[in-house]
Parts: structure tokens; C-alpha cells; sequence
């Protein structure tokens, strides 16, 4: 089992996929973490990539395609991509190293505004790496990390104005992937600004279904 988890910039990929990994016990491939941990390694491509993730621009496919295609080829059984595909490009290359095997499309949709203020309100410890959100999940004292006592910072790409620009880019490149999978026949929309438990049984109602048609 293949699951393409697709959607904009802060609309919860990363969180619904890890609790679709947990409750199909298959592993989650993010293209967030793998960049994030090239760059943090300063690998050759993670060097390439930091320039643009840092402007909210979009790592150019072959960066991305080699990143991508040396995590999968490691995978036997099933998985749940996260951030992949983001391009058309993209889209041909996943075709191509998964052989034609079957797979599922996800697109979680919520609106811009609703994705600006998650995001721009989003805050990291630079020492444990936990979450929090300044209106919904705030930390009990102001710029400091509830677990570790570390310092909250906000990522560069977090910010209102990058946000902005990282949607944009988003929308255009979205278009022809979204009718794509539509004509494929194999794209579910979900609405991604319900309650993470809505949304993973949606997602899991949906491939049963498919499974029993199938």
C-alpha cells in the first residue's frame, strides 16, 4: 500500500501521515525531514537545498528526485509520502521508480488564510525540536520550550510574508498534478482543517473502501 499525501504548505501532511503510519504500521517518507536532515548533515545536496527552503522557494526537482529515490529504494513494503510529489515532473519520476504499482492520492484542502495564521503562529525549541503554536498549543512562559526549558524560535520559512510566497508557488505548480490524479481517477479530497481524528478515518474509511471495490 502506497499513500500520496498531497497539500499546501502547514495543512497538516506530516501529522496526519504520522498517525496513518502508526495505525497501518507503515513507514511515513517526508520530504520535509529528509531535506531538513541533509541540510542540518550539510550533505552535498542538503548545501543545494538550503538556499531556497530558506526563501520558501521550491527545491529544484533534481535535488529533490535524488533525495526521494534513494529513501524509497530502501523501502520493501508499503509507505506514505509526505511532501511528494510537488511538481509534474515529480509526479512522472515517483511513476517511474514505483513500477507501476498501485497507489492512493490524498489532497488535504484548507483555505489560505486558515494555513497562514497555523503556520506563522508556529514555534520550534532549538534544543528538543518540540512544537507549539502561539494560539493554539502556547508554551506556559513566552519563548520558552515546556519540556526542555530551551528557547522558541520561528523557522525562516514560518514567516508571514514567506508564507505567502510558499502558497503562491504552491497553487501553480498544484493545478496540473491535481487534474492529473482527478483524470487517474485515484485522487480523495479531504478537508484538512477538521479534527486530525476526522481526518485519519476519513483517509482509512477511504482505502477500505477501495480495497473492497478492488
Amino acid at each position: 500500500m502506497v499513500i500520496i499525501l498531497f497539500g499546501a504548505p502547514g495543512v497538516g501532511k506530516g501529522t496526519i501521515g504520522n498517525l496513518l503510519s502508526r495505525a497501518l504500521k507503515i513507514p511515513l517518507v517526508s520530504t520535509g525531514d529528509i531535506l531538513r536532515r541533509n541540510v542540518k548533515e550539510a550533505t552535498e545536496l542538503g548545501c543545494k537545498a538550503k538556499s531556497f527552503m530558506e526563501k520558501g522557494a521550491l527545491v529544484p526537482d533534481e535535488i529533490i528526485i535524488k533525495m526521494m529515490r534513494e529513501e524509497i529504494s530502501r523501502l520493501k513494503g508499503g509507505f506514505i509520502l509526505d511532501g511528494f510529489p510537488r511538481t509534474f515532473n515529480q509526479v512522472k519520476k515517483l511513476e517511474d521508480a514505483m513500477n507501476n504499482n498501485s497507489y492512493y492520492v490524498v489532497n488535504l484542502k484548507a483555505n489560505d488564510d486558515f494555513l497562514i495564521k497555523r503556520l506563522s503562529n508556529r514555534r520550534i525549541c532549538r534544543n528538543c525540536g518540540a512544537i507549539y503554536h502561539l494560539v493554539n498549543i502556547p508554551p506556559e512562559k513566552k519563548g520558552i520550550c515546556d519540556r526542555c526549558g530551551g528557547p522558541l524560535y520561528q523557522r525562516e520559512d514560518d514567516r508571514e510574508d514567506v508564507v505567502k510566497e510558499r502558497l503562491a508557488l504552491f497553487h501553480t505548480k498544484a493545478r496540473p498534478i491535481i487534474g492529473y490524479y482527478q483524470e487517474k481517477g485515484i485522487l480523495e479530497s479531504v478537508d484538512g482543517s477538521l479534527s486530525l481524528d476526522e481526518i485519519v478515518n476519513l483517509i482509512k474509511e477511504k482505502i477500505k473502501d477501495d480495497s473492497h471495490q478492488e
